[in-house]
């Protein structure tokens, strides 16, 4: 499925669910073309499966705020074709990771064509974020990674973010991106963001982004990415 079309999908979809309130997300679609397909990226010694319930708790809370039929994630490499099928792909991790030229040259073109990488570091783990913000400020000649200021269109996608506080310092938390001609292609959240929508916390308990804020923070990620 090409992006254009899962963007005129969910956009259908999310006005079909603000339109019926809160209480009719998650109904099946009339449609049975309406389908969401996320990647899971498997990067490096990463095989896709770092908090391994995390791809399948992002679908399930997109479809919680849509009319889209969820489909099973599909598990990709930054160098497999099926890459340029799969409109959104989910990257998560530890540690810390090289790309090789050919994913670079693939995850080029990939974001350069209307692919969108949602990226988070899991348990406030320092490496994985260090990692990709080197890797990621590779990809587009003079673009680097930076934060994602809260005037950006992304904290307001879906649900109104004005802040969002960490848990255990005194500071707020930023998402991060790398833009291409303007546009934001990729996004990170370093401060365990998959653990706070998929795991509540659990192994990151006190820390980072608390699970409220954190699946309003994934979903506006999602229909962000879907939508523009």
């Amino acid at each position: 499925m090409n992006r254009s079309y899962a963007k005129a999908l969910l956009s259908r979809a999310l006005w079909l669910a603000a339109g019926l309130g809160l209480a009719a997300f998650g109904q099946p679609s009339e449609d049975k073309q309406a389908t969401f397909f996320m990647g899971r990226i498997k990067y490096s010694s990463n095989d896709g499966n770092d908090c391994g319930g995390v791809g399948q708790d992002l679908m399930r809370l997109v479809s919680r705020a849509s009319t889209l039929k969820i489909q099973e994630e599909r598990k990709v490499n930054f160098t497999d074709a099926e890459l340029f099928e799969t409109p959104f792909v989910f990257m998560n991790g530890h540690n810390d990771f090289i790309l090789t030229e050919a994913q670079l040259e693939n995850v080029r073109k990939y974001l350069a064509h209307g692919g969108f990488i949602f990226a988070s570091g899991c348990c406030t783990n320092p490496n994985f974020p260090k990692a990709w913000r080197r890797e990621f400020s590779r990809i587009f000649s003079g673009e680097k990674v930076k934060a994602i200021p809260y005037d950006h269109l992304i904290y307001r996608s879906f649900y109104k973010i004005e802040r969002v506080r960490c848990l255990n310092e005194a500071r707020d938390i930023q998402l991060e991106g790398l833009f291409y001609q303007g546009n934001l292609v990729a996004v990170m959240c370093e401060d365990g963001l998959c653990c706070a929508f998929s795991a509540s916390n659990s192994c990151n308990e006190g820390k980072g982004v608390s699970p409220d804020d954190g699946q309003k923070l994934t979903l506006n990620i999602a229909v962000y990415a879907l939508t523009h």
